[in-house]
């Protein structure tokens, strides 16, 4: 691809994106019909996906921007269901399309269907967090999908890996196999909990916003490459790597550092997520031409048998994974009763494929048996789910009842109450500093104003702040510190803006508040805190 290409594709991109939002459409859906349509326009450029641009250039950024927002917390307490997903659910869909295409394919080796049945086992991370996040679903199921888009394609890659070479070579040891998934698994995460140790160490004594986020930008790759390198799972070092550094971001990060990182991160996702599905649509005329062998029926019941099978498998795994372990323990009943059926249905619905897999087909040897039709009945399963499954999650979100239509009054109601409670702990050490006479009346006075007009504000945003007795207006002791001669309302705010953060983290440490509420009210910080740096 020239650079010509690129520069257009990047301008198809931003065009196509503005258009979908103006037509509330999902911009991933109209990118690959787009594409889909240019592919067949005479003149248009062949634009083949090189799975290692995909696999190496545009994976690693996109999942460690997925890992470094998510929220931690529910993450951990929803580690059950997201490992049933990401890991039970893969490898029971690679065997259950491998054998399926094995029976309508007769002439495709066991392996090889295998293959096939890793390749579409998982739903797409990019997929999955660009359509979801648009909607109002529910945080816990939020949560589940979003955590299992991260962690599935390093389950699929290794099994793919592993189908792959046993069909190019012949023979399987499926014992060996195992050992292979598990110590790709186990050297994945070991190389992304390093990498995240050291760049925390290493971020915590440097001070430049260019340069911490210049770093940032490298980091999934340096994630990535060295795992790979010892033949261990890269997607899951990023993953590993993401969610420790995004876990260590509030106490990790200067306010500068976090401000254009969020706006860095969110350009480069538009960007990759951009021309990942605008590449996905470009595909068709080159995979078609790799089939004149096959007949159309043929070719046909394939791709309608494999992708009957990955939606089909999704449902029937899902509702058991939900139910039955709640089943088999008390504890777990007791602990986290069973969700009504909406929300499975739900998760079981939202399986749309991607990117990975396409590149993954891409990736398969030239002398791969059968390797044009896996590229075809690949091509097939990602379109029919993004554009069935995908365009329909908003319709059978509402048909669920499950569209959180109240998700952003009670944010904002959840925003006013840890707001509400820092502006009071800031006007608690307010009133210490004013016993300093030697800080003139008329900065106290002017702070003092602009605090209690944030009290009163969000006092008014919950109607009495219910529960407020419970929090007690002191400065713990750990912070009670030397103030400095603050002859500036500057110095002062500043001062306060530390307590405001030191509580705010005592809070989330608590868990009286999620990551959401974190990440929003440091934002707000934040903003002030370089307002505060330009006077």
């Amino acid at each position: 691809m020239s650079f010509e290409v690129a520069l257009i594709l990047i301008a198809l991109v931003a065009a196509v994106s503005g258009v979908a939002r103006r037509l509330h459409v999902p911009p991933p859906f109209l990118l690959v019909l787009v594409g889909l349509a240019a592919g067949f326009i005479p003149g248009t450029p062949q634009i083949q996906l090189d799975p290692q641009i995909v696999l190496v250039l545009f994976l690693p950024p996109l999942l460690y921007a997925a890992a470094l927002s998510t929220a931690f917390a529910d993450f951990r307490d929803n580690l059950r269901p997201i490992g049933l997903l990401s890991v039970g659910l893969v490898l029971v869909t690679t065997a259950v399309v491998g054998l399926v295409a094995r029976l309508v394919v007769p002439d495709l080796p066991l392996a090889a269907a295998i293959a096939l049945g890793a390749i579409v086992a998982p739903p797409d991370a990019i997929a999955a967090t660009a359509i979801a996040r648009k909607l109002a679903l529910p945080r816990r199921v939020l949560t589940i999908l979003e955590g299992e888009s991260l962690l599935n394609d390093a389950t699929a890659l290794v099994a793919y890996r592993i189908a792959v070479t046993a069909a190019v070579a012949g023979t399987a040891s499926w014992g060996e196999a195992l050992g292979d998934f598990v110590v790709a698994a186990a050297g994945g995460a070991a190389v992304g909990l390093l990498l995240g140790w050291a760049l925390a160490a290493l971020r915590r004594r440097l001070d430049d916003p260019l340069l911490e986020n210049a770093l940032s930008l490298l980091t999934p790759f340096a994630a990535y490459l060295p795992a790979e390198a010892i033949h261990a799972s890269g997607v899951l070092s990023v993953v590993v790597a993401g969610l420790y550094l995004g876990r260590r971001a509030p106490v990790l990060l200067s306010s500068n550092t976090r401000l254009q990182g969020q706006a860095l991160w969110s350009m480069v996702t538009f960007l990759l997520e951009g021309l990942v599905f605008a590449l996905i649509g470009l595909q068709l005329p080159g995979i078609l031409r790799g089939l004149a062998g096959r007949s159309v029926v043929e070719l046909i019941v394939a791709a309608v048998a494999v992708t009957a099978a990955v939606i089909i498998t999704r449902f029937l795994w899902v509702f058991p994974a939900t139910y039955l372990p709640r089943w088999l323990s008390r504890r777990l009943r007791t602990k986290d009763p069973g969700p009504s059926w909406q929300g499975p249905m739900l998760i079981s619905w939202a399986g749309m494929r991607g990117v990975v897999s396409l590149a993954a087909a891409f990736a398969l040897p030239e002398n791969m048996p059968g390797r044009d039709l896996i590229l075809f009945v690949t091509f097939c399963v990602i379109i029919a789910t993004l554009l069935l499954q995908g365009l329909t999650l908003p319709w059978v979100v509402h048909r669920l009842g499950l569209d959180d239509a109240g998700a952003a009054e009670r944010t904002d109601r959840e925003l006013a109450v840890a707001d509400h409670h820092i502006a009071r702990v800031a006007l608690s050490e307010l009133e210490r500093i004013a016993e300093d006479r030697s800080v003139p009346q008329r900065i106290i006075e002017e702070l003092r104003g602009h605090l209690e007009e944030r009290v009163r504000h969000a006092h008014a945003v919950l109607g009495g702040c219910p529960g407020e007795d419970e929090y007690h207006d002191y400065v713990r002791g750990d912070d009670q510190e030397a103030i400095s001669d603050a002859v500036s309302t500057t110095h002062l705010r500043q001062r306060l803006l530390d307590a405001e953060r030191s509580e705010l983290l005592r809070l989330y440490g608590e868990r009286d508040i999620d990551d959401e509420t974190l990440r929003r009210m440091q934002q707000q910080l934040d903003v002030e805190e370089i307002g505060l740096e330009a006077t």
